[in-house]
């Protein structure tokens, strides 16, 4: 009963990280013109969220073990409400470019820290339906802003009502916290399957695990994939496959919904299959659909590839995180996850500018090819980890 209590808290957690997320593409029309910004300035913005979200994910391991996951999370959280009620009353964009560094800082602590403790904690099917909650919170964070602006035609009240539901979780995450350590002790049998693995890790350095450098590549050049497919997807069907820009945004959401539904159904195939057959298939799939892309095929084939992508990457980063600490043993798990995060983020922020780049100097007939290269290293880099860990040596 305790664990699934605290596990519903968590959900909501990463409900509330999803919900900012999303909110600045969608606001950024009405927000430009309120404060007479110019438009390239959204990008400032999410780069100063980015940039701190990186540098707390990578910080992230250090604090979660002096402070824990509990304390860790509730500050965050707070964190990222203050910067969202600081939005709503942000009188310039210098201000919004200050109340971006709390957001990023928040978002980067709480992300890896929850990701480590259901990794730790509880089952794969979790995993996956945690990640399917972010997409819940990505969802409504732009539906509850619309609602205002709409009806009195302006975003900051969509700000503060989003920054009320934080501070609401801040309080819920207050009274939780004597449940973490229950949950905690609950957990032994988990602590007794990587027992020997920290056995042989503990005098060793993160990174110095072997098979972790593998998967921060995976890390890395998935984030590229699904952030690069979300950002000049559209570009790519308008410009290349003549879609209207109505229709090509229609099936880049479809692409979104391939990703937070395919999460849903993992979680009830984590089941049947393992963490590892689930990330080779996934893989599979988004290599087949990335290949439609690239073939000259009918429009229709290109569309059913960005489902089938998404579907394909569902179940891939949440099992990736899932393994972290089978992997690499629970001493090591929270600065891995950090570590994690950092280089996905750091994939999210910086290989979709440089396709766009590449793009800029060529064409944007370019972004299915990059595409399939970005997965082929994924997969390579995620099979030649597998390899590591059956030799079962951990020092490079």
């Amino acid at each position: 009963m305790i664990t699934t209590l605290l596990l519903i808290i968590i959900y909501f957690a990463f409900i509330s990280l999803g919900l900012p997320d999303s909110l600045l593409g969608a606001t950024w029309p009405v927000m430009q013109n309120d404060l007479n910004a110019p438009l390239p300035a959204a990008g400032i913005l999410s780069m100063a969220v980015a940039g701190s979200t990186i540098i707390s994910s990578f910080l992230s391991g250090k604090v979660l073990k002096l402070f824990g996951t509990g304390r860790v999370t509730i500050v965050s959280v707070f964190m990222t409400a203050c910067a969202l009620l600081g939005f709503s009353i942000a009188p310039s964009l210098v201000w919004l470019i200050v109340f971006s560094i709390p957001l990023g800082l928040g978002a980067g602590a709480v992300d890896a820290g929850l990701n480590d403790y259901v990794a730790t904690h509880y089952k794969a099917h979790h995993m996956s339906w945690l990640h399917c909650f972010w997409g819940i919170g990505a969802t409504l964070g732009p539906i509850i802003m619309a609602q205002f602006m709409i009806a009195d035609h302006t975003w900051r009240r969509g700000y503060l009502v989003i920054a009320g539901i934080q501070f609401s979780l801040v309080i819920i995450l207050f009274f939780s916290l004597p449940l973490w350590k229950k949950v905690s002790k609950s957990n032994s049998h988990f602590h007794q399957e990587t027992k020997n693995l920290d056995e042989n890790v503990k005098d060793i350095k993160p990174l110095q695990i072997k098979g972790v450098k593998l998967a921060l590549v995976s890390f890395l050049f998935y984030c590229g994939v699904e952030a690069s497919m979300g950002l000049w997807g559209s570009s790519y069907l308008v410009n290349i496959k003549g879609l209207d820009a109505a229709k090509a945004a229609e099936w880049v959401s479809y692409y979104f919904a391939g990703i937070t539904f395919g999460r849903f159904v993992t979680g009830f195939i984590t089941f049947k299959m393992t963490n590892r057959a689930l990330i080779r298939t996934g893989q599979f799939l988004a290599l087949f659909g990335s290949i439609l892309l690239v073939l000259p095929f009918p429009t229709i084939f290109s569309l059913l590839g960005f489902v089938i992508v998404g579907v394909g990457l569902a179940p891939i980063f949440p099992c990736m995180l899932h393994e972290t600490p089978t992997h690499f043993g629970k001493k090591h798990s929270q600065r891995i996850m950090g570590y994690q995060m950092g280089i996905a983020y750091t994939g999210t922020t910086f290989l979709p500018p440089l396709l766009g780049f590449l793009a800029s100097q060529t064409t944007i007939g370019i972004f299915p090819f990059c595409i399939v290269i970005f997965v082929m290293v994924m997969f390579l880099s995620t099979e030649r980890l597998n390899l590591v860990l059956n030799n079962k040596k951990f020092v490079q």
